[in-house]
């Protein structure tokens, strides 16, 4: 047994301390989940049209009555918008938003995409970097720093006045709630032992779900955008004064122990000891005591060692692994809004995708806390592979000759199984990257599925040309990934990995468990003088 792990078992494993830990980390998801939904709420375009009469026939983009001064349309028909934008009604419940404050339609409408690129492309930058951090500085350190970021980025980001100042505000703070959110993950994952792993991050996923779900409610109460901004600053900013502290969320003993930090780890497992009803001064014959234990690395380790994902080129399997995961998210990331185009061709309302991708996130979050521990992590990201894989194909085949009822059912099982994909990808990554780099792997898994989810956006500005090109690429890919998820290791029931040369140990295991096979007899005869070797 490691002493790392040794000395987790010393200070009362899974006991009362950790397992009430692991729960309040729920709690904070709730805010982030508000902050990453409300990208979808901030840029829906209302019903518009030019002019001021809302009885005369409405047209998106060209106006209702110009006099002869008007410059001629251009040559797609349309026309600047010489007496102001008329919005019909609010989308979202919000009475004023980014779109309608700033006019973001029409020939500005490419600005919309344009910041929906820019929100995810935060979220991928604060993974990575802050993910970096996390294995530099502690996990609670990035935890704390990113929430200060956050809630002043917030604060700045409800005073905005200029649409380049909102794509700067809305940037950096995507980056610091990805950051607080990925220490959050990375963080809880550590405290578990490795039967709760599963339940607990899946319970800190349906609290993010049902942050999601309270959004378009807030929105219906705020009806501005810049007061539902400086009420989701004062959700990170409340998350800063309960778990800013040491008490309601201490650094990872985990982390600190693979680092080579025994002694700020001392006074944490200390009270983990206490509060699980153990003595740390109390040993057998059999094993020493933890406060033994923390002597012997003490003077061990007398220096942090500090690692960088870089180190995954000297590996020979957690790099392919690393490669494997990521491409999963990238896919499951990047497909997900092929399958919602072929749910709602047309242009859909605010609430119908958007409650119904909360709602299938939650079923997928179910689904894997039933499945992932009795089937394991690689054959349930197998078959939800394999499922996203065949709906693709059913659909870029004959989504113009299915029935609709058809068509409904291959969009909404192919997003299930990009969900079930996105997350199990991270939870898996988590598992069986080493502590020492922990963050910044899974920060990488993370920035691949974002990745992938700005595909869309990036389509939208090109007025959705290449939009079938980008489905038929993340079908051929995911038909890729199926291959490749054959390769992974099975990390259900294993202890996380604490160093690389740990993370390299984790083979690939049997798909299928069955009885070994077994010589009946033996090579050689017990008479032999060869009888006591062995042959492998």
């Amino acid at each position: 047994m490691e002493p790392e792990v040794r000395v987790l078992r010393l200070a009362g494993g899974f006991g009362r301390a950790r397992c009430l830990l692991a729960a309040a980390s729920w709690l904070p998801c709730v805010a982030l989940g508000l902050a990453l939904g409300s990208e979808l709420l901030l840029t829906a375009p209302p019903a518009h049209h030019c002019g001021s009469d809302p009885a005369r026939a409405r047209s998106t983009c060209l106006p209702l009555s110009y006099p002869e001064s008007v410059p001629r349309a251009g040559s797609d028909g349309a026309r600047p918008c010489s007496r102001g934008w008329y919005y019909a009604q609010p989308a979202a419940d919000l009475l004023r938003s980014p779109v309608t404050q700033r006019n973001l339609v029409c020939e500005d409408g490419w600005k919309v995409p344009l910041e929906q690129v820019d929100h995810l492309l935060g979220w991928l930058l604060g993974c990575v970097l802050l993910g970096l951090g996390c294995d530099w500085f502690g996990r609670r350190a990035v935890f704390v720093g990113s929430l200060v970021l956050a809630t002043g980025l917030g604060v700045g980001e409800a005073l905005v006045a200029s649409f380049p100042a909102l794509l700067t505000l809305r940037l950096l703070r995507g980056g610091a709630l990805a950051g607080a959110s990925l220490a959050l993950y990375v963080a809880r994952l550590e405290l578990c032992d490795p039967p709760n792993r599963l339940a607990f991050s899946m319970g800190a996923g349906l609290f993010s779900v049902v942050g999601t779900l309270l959004l378009p409610g807030l929105a219906l109460l705020a009806q501005d955008w810049q007061l539902l901004q400086g009420l989701s600053a004062l959700a990170t900013g409340l998350l800063l004064l309960f778990w800013g502290f040491p008490a309601v969320f201490p650094e990872s003993p985990c982390w600190l122990l693979a680092t080579g930090q025994p002694a700020r780890a001392r006074r944490i497992l200390w009270h983990f000891a206490k509060a699980s009803g153990v003595d740390p001064e109390d040993s057998t014959e059999e094993e020493s005591s933890l406060a033994m234990e923390l002597d012997v690395l003490c003077a061990g380790h007398p220096q942090p060692r500090h690692h960088s994902v870089l180190e995954l080129r000297h590996t020979h399997v957690t790099w392919k692994n690393a490669l494997i995961l990521g491409f999963s998210s990238l896919i499951s990331g990047g497909i997900r809004a092929s399958f919602l185009h072929s749910l709602v061709p047309s242009e859909p309302s605010f609430y119908w995708p958007y409650f119904l991708a909360a709602g299938l996130e939650a079923a997928a979050t179910v689904f894997l806390l039933l499945t992932a521990d009795l089937w394991g992590r690689r054959s349930v990201l197998l078959l939800s592979t394999l499922v996203l894989g065949l709906a693709s194909l059913l659909l870029l085949a004959g989504a113009q000759y299915l029935p609709s009822w058809t068509v409904l059912f291959l969009s909404v099982l192919g997003l299930l199984a990009s969900q079930t994909m996105s997350a199990l990808s991270s939870l898996f990554s988590a598992e069986v990257f080493p502590t020492v780099i922990r963050g910044a792997g899974l920060g990488l898994v993370l920035g691949a599925g974002f990745l992938g989810q700005a595909a869309a956006p990036l389509t939208k500005m090109h007025s959705r040309h290449g939009f079938f090109l980008q489905h038929v690429l993340f079908t051929s890919f995911a038909l890729l990934v199926l291959l490749c998820v054959l390769l992974l290791p099975e990390s259900r029931g294993r202890t996380l990995p604490q160093s690389l040369q740990d993370a390299d140990r984790l083979c690939r295991s049997p798909l299928l468990r069955g009885r070994p096979r077994q010589d009946l007899l033996p090579l050689l005869p017990a008479s032999l003088p060869g009888a006591g070797t062995q042959l492998v």
